[in-house]
């Protein structure tokens, strides 16, 4: 499990009942400039807190449509794409048909994942089966890499062996059309994967938008070449391979993260401040949150005054009302409580 903080885990909170809950809120930091937008427009942020679902079945559910839409989307566009492929004979056109093809081919195992995600959970898993997601999360980014590497073949065996393109005008419709498809579905995706909570979603609404801009791409390669430069269309393809590596990295961090059980901060603070201002809790010495899936699981220990048992329990039970009422995609929240603060968990030393 994830822990909350860096370095001052183990730090007493004393909690603030005069916040402000406003400040607590979506409180992502920006970069801005052109760097900011590009890093948004490809590496967006996973969750939205404004408009967060709280139920894990209607979130499973509402991904399982977004990847049904999306599918048929992107296969209609594929289809239309490489029929001009066929006598085009336009390799940057293959590449990016090649990528769309197998865009729509991940939305396959990620519906397979949040429909396991959905199952109950089980003595030999007794935590459920959201990591299907994580894990076809890893599936999207091995693709994605696959895809690269196909089209810098496709494109080098170009330039190699060149070869005339035909009907240019019809490769240029082909590539909007590309452009129009992926980003209408980029947008659905990371739409709703931010809604839910879903990296692996994110992730293949980013994967999605990387095949839009390549599209647009595949319409330069063919400008290029009406121009008189018959080799645009390879660079092209290059230039799409070489971007759809470049673009890699951020979908690589996050699922990696994911599957290291890092969790975004702001999550975190949001969890404290929910323990903060709940009534009785005089401190918090320790959050931990973690995804799994789609849905948070976390646990808290909170110092309480000297009371009575029958007066902790209540008092338990509302901190985790708190914290599932500022955070929408807590699944399980468990909260001790101590009259005393704990040391630090200290690691046992060497035998």
């Amino acid at each position: 499990m994830s822990t909350a903080h860096d370095g001052d885990r183990n730090n007493h909170h004393a909690p603030s009942h005069d916040h402000d809950h406003g400040a607590h809120g979506h409180n992502h930091e920006h970069r801005g400039g052109v760097v900011g937008f590009l890093k948004e427009l490809f590496v967006p942020h996973t969750h939205d807190a404004a408009d967060s679902v709280d139920d894990a079945l209607e979130a499973s559910a509402q991904g399982i449509r977004a990847l049904k839409i999306s599918l048929w989307v992107l296969l209609a566009t594929t289809v239309l794409q490489f029929v001009v492929v066929l006598f085009s004979s336009s390799v940057a056109l293959l590449a990016d048909t090649v990528h769309n093809f197998s865009d729509a081919l991940t939305a396959v195992p990620l519906w397979v994942a949040f429909s396991l995600g959905r199952r109950a959970a089980t003595r030999r898993y007794p935590y459920g089966f959201g990591r299907a997601e994580d894990l076809a999360g890893l599936f999207i980014v091995i693709v994605v890499a696959l895809s690269a590497v196909v089209a810098a073949w496709q494109s080098i065996d170009r330039i190699i062996n060149p070869q005339p393109i035909e009907n240019l005008g019809w490769v240029i419709a082909a590539g909007v059309i590309g452009f129009l498809g992926n980003e209408a579905v980029a947008i659905y995706r990371i739409r709703v994967g931010r809604r839910i909570g879903s990296a692996a979603l994110v992730a293949d609404g980013v994967h999605a938008r990387t095949d839009g801009f390549t599209s647009l791409a595949v319409v330069f390669g063919a400008l290029g070449v009406m121009a008189g430069f018959p080799l645009a269309d390879p660079i092209v393809g290059l230039i799409i391979s070489v971007a759809i590596t470049v673009l890699l990295i951020g979908t690589v961090r996050s699922i990696g993260r994911r599957m290291m059980d890092g969790i975004e901060p702001d999550l975190v603070d949001r969890a404290e401040h929910a323990l903060e201002h709940t009534p009785g809790i005089r401190g918090i010495q320790e959050v931990r949150l973690r995804w799994v899936g789609h849905r948070l699981h976390g646990d808290a220990l909170i110092i309480v005054d000297d009371m009575p048992l029958h007066e902790v329990d209540p008092l338990i039970t509302e901190a985790q009302h708190q914290v599932k009422a500022h955070l929408h995609n807590v699944d399980v929240f468990h909260v001790r409580a101590s009259r005393h603060e704990e040391p630090p968990n200290e690691p046992a030393p060497p035998a």
